[in-house]
């Protein structure tokens, strides 16, 4: 490409949006420029085109015309689950590259056929795993292999919140229930600190009486199982007061990193080895910078992403795998072909906290 800053739409504008994403080209500009707002809300992209000064702005019925106009090189795809294969697909035949909040889609069948249009368009898909540049968690990632903590044997994890009434994330329809949502940085986290793929998995989905879930499960619980007998286990929740929480036992030692999934609060990691404890700090950082600035640097360089789709694509495997183990009360195999790729510390960036201006009728999914 012969421009200095790949030019970005962003799809999608609600809360996630508008707390995280928006602000961070200010952070990564140096080869980024927010040039196109997509959204539903005449409303939205008004204000929001005035307060981050951007020229281009559609609804979702012009989408096709934003792909077209010759003013953006690459969406960043904050929409609903269900509609990552549509939206994604349509960029990426036009050569538009993708960078597409997770899950990649809710179906495998949809993955691959996302995948396939990245190939047959000859463009860039990346899937938004944030961590994945974060100090706190790469840290965790080299701890585990330096051997510190001898053979590690457990990773588990909670992540739990309390979503508000009437939110979509409690639709069926558009991929709501905690498992495509939060579990998926669970089994993400297993993957990358195991440095492998799962080859079975058990899982069970729980309700309650709460009327926020008759459509979809409060709480899943899963066992995965790796190389070597190990195994991980998660609860995920949205049902349940706020924990983002990562224990990794070794037969030498252990390590907890509290928050590790969330991107508006500090972390805290706690090493424990032998009858020594260790204790650091992460103070909040812009987590959607960094993915933002690497991307562009894959596309300007003419480099692969990682992670990619084919990472998107393992996760949303596990995830099938754990649906159908909790449907029917039975353990699942899984087969993925394992990644010789992983997170590593040569892609983290350390970039303070983005100012974020009023949200324009995007409330917190949480309450």
């Amino acid at each position: 490409m012969s421009v200095k800053k790949v030019r970005y739409a962003v799809v999608g504008l609600g809360h996630i949006a508008q707390a995280a994403v928006l602000p961070a080209f200010r952070h990564a500009r140096i080869n980024s420029q927010l040039s196109a707002l997509v959204s539903g809300s005449r409303v939205t992209l008004s204000k929001l085109s005035t307060m981050y000064k951007v020229e281009h702005t559609y609804d979702y019925d012009r989408y096709d015309e934003c792909l077209e106009s010759g003013a953006v090189d690459a969406v960043y795809l904050a929409i609903p689950n269900h509609l990552h294969k549509r939206y994604a697909s349509a960029a990426l035949r036009k050569g538009i590259h993708v960078l597409c909040e997770k899950p990649l889609s809710l179906t495998v069948s949809d993955c691959k056929a996302i995948i396939r249009a990245a190939e047959e368009g000859g463009a860039k898909l990346m899937v938004a795993y944030r961590l994945h540049f974060d100090e706190a968690n790469l840290n965790l990632i080299s701890l585990g292999q330096s051997g510190r903590l001898g053979d590690l044997r457990i990773v588990h994890s909670l992540f739990t919140q309390q979503v508000r009434k009437g939110d979509t994330r409690l639709d069926p329809r558009v991929g709501g229930g905690p498992l495509p949502d939060i579990g998926i940085y669970c089994i993400n986290a297993a993957r990358y600190l195991f440095q492998a793929e799962p080859h079975e998995v058990v899982a069970m989905r729980l309700k309650n009486k709460d009327p926020r879930f008759r459509r979809v499960e409060e709480m899943d619980g899963a066992l995965l199982r790796f190389p070597g007998d190990r195994l991980a286990s998660f609860v995920c929740s949205f049902g349940a007061s706020d924990r983002a929480d990562i224990d990794v036992v070794g037969t030498k030692g252990s390590v907890r990193l509290e928050s590790a999934y969330e991107y508006s609060a500090g972390m805290k990691q706690v090493i424990r080895i032998g009858e020594r404890t260790e204790t650091r700090r992460y103070p909040v950082h812009d987590q959607f910078a960094p993915q933002i600035r690497y991307f562009s640097d894959c596309i300007l360089r003419n480099r692969e992403p990682e992670p990619s789709g084919h990472e998107g694509l393992i996760d949303v495997t596990i995830i099938e795998a754990l649906r159908r183990s909790a449907r029917t009360g039975q353990p699942v195999s899984v087969q993925v072909a394992s990644k010789k790729t992983r997170p590593s510390l040569a892609q983290m960036m350390r970039i303070p906290p983005s100012k974020v201006p009023p949200r324009v009728h995007a409330p917190s999914p949480t309450r």
